[in-house]
């Protein structure tokens, strides 16, 4: 029989896709511009820029939350900063968790968008280039809008990235019910306690169906792509 969800489970799925959506949002502006700069530039430091962007997918989640929490936390030396001369905290609060799931979904997305501008014929932009566009005209009225399903793809697979991000989550913000505990951590905190197997398995597969519609959007979005 099919309960309602508790109001733990209510405000951990709430929490999940403020994070997500806030993550993706605060990120999708520079990965464009990285996917775009990647894919269309060949300079020096290329590869060690590539490099960079996909670090995360390689390093345990736990170590970026740490480094996180090394530089942002308030004893760091960028969150003191922060935090004494413009009142901005990210440790241990849901904007953290935003920072943290965003950088691990960085990656993902600046691939995805990074393919799709590289299915962009670059004649069109040569074309529009001779007829005097600049390259900010030119990227604003071709590239974008030709590559534009694999940037809604790459929004949608960091979407399902961030809500389940929770390695470099928890080390950064921690696990605090009403603020920062998102349904991994809701998930991980249920597991620990007497009876929380059913409303653990409850959120497990909330989180499978709606990873599921992700990636089936993502796919959906990709192969338009593909197709343009």
């Amino acid at each position: 029989m099919l309960t309602p969800l508790t109001s733990i489970e209510l405000s951990s799925l709430f929490i999940s896709i403020k994070v997500a959506s806030t993550a993706v949002a605060g990120t999708l502006p520079l990965a464009v511009l990285c996917a775009y700069v990647l894919a269309r530039f060949r300079f020096i430091g290329h590869g060690i820029l590539n490099g960079l962007v996909h670090l995360p997918l390689v390093l345990p989640p736990v170590v970026t939350g740490y480094f996180l929490l090394l530089s942002l936390g308030r004893q760091g030396l960028i969150g003191a900063t922060l935090e004494e001369c413009c009142g901005i905290t990210f440790a241990f609060r849901w904007t953290g968790a935003a920072l943290a799931a965003g950088i691990m979904a960085f990656p993902l997305i600046v691939r995805s968008i990074r393919i799709s501008i590289e299915a962009v014929d670059v004649q069109f932009e040569n074309a529009a280039r001779n007829l005097g566009g600049s390259r900010l005209r030119v990227f604003f009225t071709i590239t974008l809008p030709l590559s534009y399903p694999g940037i809604l793809a790459g929004a949608v697979l960091g979407f399902a990235k961030a809500l389940g991000e929770f390695g470099a989550t928890i080390t950064f913000v921690s696990n605090i019910p009403g603020e920062t505990q998102t349904i991994p951590s809701a998930i991980y905190a249920l597991t620990q306690s007497p009876n929380g197997d059913l409303p653990a398995l409850r959120l497990a597969a909330l989180s499978v169906f709606i990873s599921v519609i992700a990636l089936t959007l993502s796919e959906i979005m990709s192969r338009k792509a593909r197709y343009r």
